[in-house]
């Protein structure tokens, strides 16, 4: 059988790029079957507006919030918080990280109660940090940074103990001592690694942020879901909805082109 009728054709290639075209093609079918399957159906005859607002109801909620200025309140407190805390995890986990990666003494050590602390759900530390901290920032900020804290320390030691054991050999081997393996060769090694745990965890910053907003908290986009739902309101739960998505989707993006302009040696060329 000739080799070309077992080619695989250009969607189906594994790990193999794609072309920008195609790429491009698929990205917008991705947002656009979703809006267009939304629109049939809060259009049919047997849906509720009520219950499922159409596309123009949420446009409309959205400048409502907007010209109230609630929109841009709320976006600016829930992202302060996200940020700091995740700002804060990310300082803790890193050298952690290193260590536990790099050091078996210091994994064996650390392994076994970050292992036992990530599995404990996040949102039920928050009666605690209630408590602990009252009502204020505070709580919000150190929930995020419980619920990523782990995460991030584990992956960026997942990534330490995979480095090629043949590139730290070399180093001895020339000469270099244990804090220019450190500082030289590891950390330059999983900066594309710590990026991409980053850029997966942020996500569950979003998702706690929002959980203790709709507990306490005076202003976010959590708490704007929690009045519009007690007011029957759900154009303006799904106009917050559409917007955590929207930020969720630029830091994706934004984490992806940081990634590839700071670390263009570890991306193959198309």
């Amino acid at each position: 059988m000739p080799r070309s009728t077992l080619s695989p054709t250009v969607f189906w290639r594994i790990h193999e790029a794609i072309p920008q075209v195609l790429q491009l093609s698929l990205n917008a079918l991705s947002l656009l079957l979703p809006l267009v399957a939304w629109l049939i159906i809060a259009h049919s005859a047997w849906a509720d507006p009520r219950f499922l607002p159409t596309p123009q109801m949420v446009v409309a909620a959205l400048g409502r919030l907007w010209q109230e200025g609630l929109l841009l309140t709320d976006t600016i407190a829930s992202f302060t918080r996200v940020t700091t805390g995740f700002l804060l995890a990310a300082l803790v986990a890193v050298p952690i990280g290193v260590g536990m990666g790099a050091f078996a003494s210091i994994r064996a050590l650390g392994e076994p109660i970050i292992g036992l602390l990530r599995y404990m759900p996040a949102p039920a530390f928050i009666p605690l940090l209630i408590l602990y901290f009252g009502l204020d920032e505070e709580p919000k900020i150190a929930l995020v940074f419980i619920g990523t804290l782990f995460f991030n320390v584990l992956m960026i030691m997942d990534a330490v103990k995979f480095i090629p054991k043949e590139l730290i050999e070399v180093t001895y081997t020339l000469g270099g001592r244990r804090w220019q393996v450190l500082s030289q060769v590891i950390l330059p090694y999983i900066v594309p690694n710590v990026l991409d745990a980053f850029r997966v965890n942020i996500a569950a910053s979003w998702n706690l942020v929002i959980v203790a907003e709709l507990i306490a908290a005076n202003e976010g986009l959590g708490k704007r879901i929690q009045l519009a739902q007690r007011f029957f309101r759900t154009d303006e739960i799904f106009a917050c909805l559409l917007v955590l998505g929207l930020i969720g989707l630029t830091l994706d993006l934004s984490m992806r082109l940081l990634m590839r302009r700071t670390c263009r040696w570890a991306f193959r060329k198309a």
